[in-house]
């Protein structure tokens, strides 16, 4: 799904925040990873904030003025960043990482995911939002999405595995036409070496994945990352022992779906109806 957009503050401002944690935080003489644990956040994105490269959410704010006796101050802070940017400040992070990922696995039960949509296609699931989103901004959108899309035509492109609930697939947002498009889209992006797709098949007993949408990431460095979005906010996973719950239910998503030669079946008997 899209994410909820908030303010992108300016990087004077998200410094400025930043420090006003640390000092916070050395004052009460903790360490980073010690603050991380008690606002349910890993060392690193205590840096990240800290250092002004990711945003402070205001519920994390609320969180740290508790713990540091800070009077509100961050929580006002958080509250007062400005607000219009195309890009999340939350999801920033992942984006970066996605660019230079040697690997993605993607599980989606809301929408086709973002890399395998067709133009008109993205604009649909913009246009669904609700509040509605300004013409002008549904178009800003709809080109940073495709322009993510370019990680499939690097010269080393990233092993992409997709598992996609059908569901999604039958959902005919922005109508027959742009539907039929995107059927023959993902049945042309099953031919390419590096991308698997695989549908996860309404009716099953089972299903490993019933929190909802994520993503596992390997970077250049082989570092294995997770990511997941709610309707308020994302949040990049980096402790090991979550990233490997994540890693096995993904897994056991992989047994539960069609194979790749079933779903592009699939893909073939619903373009059939449309």
């Amino acid at each position: 799904m899209p994410p909820r957009k908030r303010a992108r503050p300016n990087a004077t401002t998200m410094k400025m925040v930043g420090s006003q944690v640390a000092a916070g935080r050395v004052a009460k003489n903790l360490t980073q990873r010690q603050l991380g644990e008690l606002v349910r956040l890993d060392a690193e994105t205590i840096a990240s904030i800290e250092q002004g490269r990711r945003a402070l959410m205001p519920n994390v704010a609320e969180l740290m003025d508790q713990h540091l006796g800070l009077p509100g101050l961050l929580t006002l802070a958080a509250n007062g960043m400005p607000a219009i940017d195309a890009t999340p400040p939350w999801a920033e992070e992942y984006m970066d990482l996605e660019d230079s990922a040697v690997a993605l696995s993607w599980f989606d039960n809301q929408v086709v995911p973002g890399l395998l949509q067709t133009e008109n296609y993205a604009r649909a699931v913009f246009r669904c939002r609700v509040p509605a989103y300004p013409e002008a901004e549904i178009e800003a959108l709809t080109a940073r999405r495709l322009a993510r899309q370019e990680i499939l035509r690097r010269s080393t492109p990233p092993t992409l595995s997709f598992v996609v609930w059908e569901a999604v697939l039958r959902d005919r947002l922005g109508g027959d036409e742009v539907y039929a498009e995107q059927l023959r889209h993902l049945h042309t992006c099953t031919g390419l070496p590096d991308v698997s797709l695989q549908v996860l098949p309404l009716g099953r007993t089972s299903h490993a994945a019933l929190d909802g949408p994520f993503i596992l990431l390997e970077t250049p460095d082989h570092q294995h990352l997770g990511y997941t979005e709610t309707q308020r906010g994302s949040q990049l996973i980096s402790a090991p022992d979550e990233v490997s719950i994540m890693a096995r239910k993904y897994a056991m998503l992989r047994t539960q779906a069609l194979n790749t030669e079933q779903t592009r079946g699939l893909l073939d008997r619903l373009a059939g109806e449309t």
